[in-house]
């Protein structure tokens, strides 16, 4: 090599990019990763991160349990298990699924570490390089992080207020199928979405099983949220009318803390057991001590209970979101009204850009996800996630006040300069905000 030009190995920040594997293309950091270092300030309001807020956990019980677990059972909870996971707790699973109408055996439930496991477990058993994966628009920025590692193909749906418009998926599965392409799975939150706000109606439900059914089409229902509603009793869970056509996801992340990462799945008999071989091949087990924490907390405490005080905290939450929205925003912003969950989407007026605008939100102390994330094809630029689980009423009003003011700012620049970005919007008419 020349002596005058620099040997190329010597200045790669990555000297094995050569050597990695071609999925890894896929890996990129989440957007909502970026922000955390930035949203943990404590001068920043951050309505980025969906973290559940575990101050309302009686840590008391949560000690004692832990601490008699250790004095009692610690040879076990120490130990590895199986890696279908502690009968116990699934058979304690299968009871806070009957809360949403489904009748599983705990032979059908597999726990994961995090339901957030049990996507990548799905994934790696049915999913090719090139094969399509059906989701909503927008989706889970996580589950489209391991649909774009296992090199599947993303499309997109649209939703309204009431969730996935069923005529919209039946059109995608057609115009899929007639360019040849194998669909291996429709990925759907019906419940509270992450990160729309919306929940698919009881309507609407139905429609979109026969939809799936009459295309043999396997739906892959991720419900974290299910019993975090704000109104009314838990909504019938799409698994709990159709047993082989639909594999379910759970989490005690949101309805008890995210640390000890437990999740589940139930699936078909030859599902589940596919399922229970990744798993050995990924963990060998679930954190066995995690698991028999969670599972005598659920003996021990009145866990509905305190289900119930995090419905209400996250509905005083919610409440001084929507309120500040509706007292703090300019004309022709819009934004979903969630009665559960932990998430409003909010669409910016015409020609404004969420990603481009996120630097001068965080100078003024603001945080939130721009809509991009939740896009498999780089839509969602006029919108954004806003999170109220975490910060309290008063910092979510002073939160939304410091983002208007941002927002105002971008308008009157857009007023002087022109659109930043001509054309930000999107072809999706969903998550179809209403104007509040």
């Amino acid at each position: 090599m020349s002596a005058d030009l620099p040997d190329v190995r010597q200045t790669r920040l990555d000297n094995y990019v050569d050597r990695y594997a071609a999925r890894t293309k896929g890996m990129t950091a989440s957007e909502i990763r970026a922000l955390f270092s930035v949203a943990s300030r404590p001068e920043v309001v951050s309505l980025a991160g969906g973290m559940p807020n575990i101050g309302g956990l009686p840590l008391d019980v949560v000690g004692s349990a832990v601490r008699d677990l250790v004095v009692d059972h610690g040879a076990t909870a120490m130990q590895y298990g199986s890696g279908q996971g502690d009968p116990t707790l699934r058979d304690q699973i299968c009871d806070v699924m009957r809360l949403e109408g489904i009748d599983a055996h705990p032979d059908d439930v597999v726990v994961t570490v995090g339901s957030q496991q049990a996507v990548d477990l799905v994934t790696r058993v049915f999913c090719d390089p090139g094969d399509v994966v059906i989701c909503e628009a927008p989706s889970y920025v996580g589950a489209l992080g391991v649909f774009r590692a296992y090199q599947c193909e993303v499309v997109h749906v649209a939703m309204d207020d009431d969730g996935v418009v069923p005529e919209a998926l039946e059109q995608a599965i057609a115009t899929v199928r007639a360019a040849g392409k194998r669909i291996k799975f429709f990925y759907t939150i019906p419940n509270f979405h992450n990160p729309a706000g919306v929940s698919l109606s009881s309507e609407r439900r139905g429609r979109v099983l026969e939809i799936c059914q009459r295309n043999d089409l396997l739906v892959l229902e991720d419900n974290p949220y299910g019993l975090l509603g704000f109104d009314g009793e838990p909504r019938r869970a799409l698994r709990a009318d159709d047993r082989e056509g639909v594999i379910y996801l759970g989490s005690f992340s949101k309805t008890f803390a995210p640390g000890f990462r437990v999740g589940w799945a139930v699936a078909p008999h030859a599902v589940r057991e596919k399922l229970v071989l990744a798993q050995e091949s990924a963990t060998l087990c679930p954190p066995v001590f995690s698991q028999l924490a969670i599972s005598s907390y659920l003996t021990r405490h009145d866990w509905m209970g305190q289900v119930k005080q995090f419905r209400e905290m996250y509905r005083e939450r919610r409440d001084a979101m929507l309120a500040a929205l509706t007292e703090k925003m300019p004309a022709a912003t819009t934004w979903t009204k969630p009665d559960g969950g932990f998430y409003v989407w909010l669409t910016l007026p015409d020609g404004l850009d969420a990603k481009a605008m996120l630097p001068r939100a965080v100078t003024a102390r603001v945080a939130y996800v721009p809509g991009t994330a939740f896009f498999s094809d780089g839509f969602g630029s006029q919108c954004m996630r806003l999170s109220y689980c975490h910060p309290t009423p008063e910092r979510i009003t002073e939160g939304v006040a410091r983002l208007a003011a941002v927002i105002n700012e971008e308008l009157e620049l857009r007023q002087t300069f022109g659109p930043l970005t001509p054309g930000a919007g999107h072809d999706y008419d969903a998550p179809g905000p209403e104007l509040s």
